[in-house]
């Protein structure tokens, strides 16, 4: 007999409840509130209605982890953009990538 649960375990724990609104407040402040807000009210219908037929959270969960992700990331980008997009130190993306097998 073995003390491994035989069903997954949930990766991260959950974010707070009033996260998503949370969330919302902050893209609706944010200069790219015009298309961030529709984006994530898209992507929060379609969780929600996955979670409707799954009976899990799981889907708005990652909804809410994933802008919250991008959000956290829009210091980096803009200050990458204001530098002038240099990529210098970058790798080709030829290098990481296998070769793509002819069609």
């Amino acid at each position: 007999m073995s003390a491994t649960p035989d069903h997954a375990l949930p990766s991260a724990t959950p974010p707070a409840p009033a996260a998503a609104a949370r969330l919302l407040e902050a893209l609706r402040a944010d200069r790219r509130a015009g298309r961030w807000v529709p984006a994530f009210e898209a992507d929060w219908a379609r969780a929600l209605e996955d979670s409707r037929h799954s009976y899990s959270l799981s889907p708005l969960h990652d909804v809410v982890r994933t802008w919250q992700a991008r959000l956290a990331a829009t210091p980096a980008v803009d200050a990458f953009i204001a530098s002038g997009y240099d990529d210098s130190d970058g790798v080709a993306l030829e290098d990481v990538l296998p070769p793509r097998a002819a069609q």
